[in-house]
């Protein structure tokens, strides 16, 4: 009995950790998580680019435009951006959550 308690348990922790991996496309490339380089990405920032420009150059990060209903979950790899936005809908702004 304890030595298939003990099976299941490694196969349980083996299943889960089996996810634990990065990401990769079809093709082998991999799946960018956030923005790393923040001395680049302050650079674009200043520049006031529209929201299709920002999905354009950063299309791994998650755009939360004013309005847009997200989760309350923590994010600490700069994956998702809360912009500031000004009359004519140019970011000119804003934070990671």
């Amino acid at each position: 009995m304890r030595t298939r308690l003990l099976a299941l348990s490694v196969l349980g922790v083996a299943v889960a950790l089996a996810g634990c991996h990065h990401g990769t496309r079809p093709d082998g490339s991999s799946v960018d998580k956030g923005v790393v380089d923040m001395a680049a990405f302050e650079s674009f920032i200043a520049t006031h680019p529209t929201a299709d420009e920002f999905k354009k150059t950063y299309p791994h990060v998650q755009l939360m435009l004013p309005g847009m209903m997200s989760t309350m979950e923590m994010r600490y790899d700069n994956s998702r951006f809360f912009p500031q936005m000004d009359p004519n809908g140019r970011i000119v702004g804003g934070d990671f959550h």
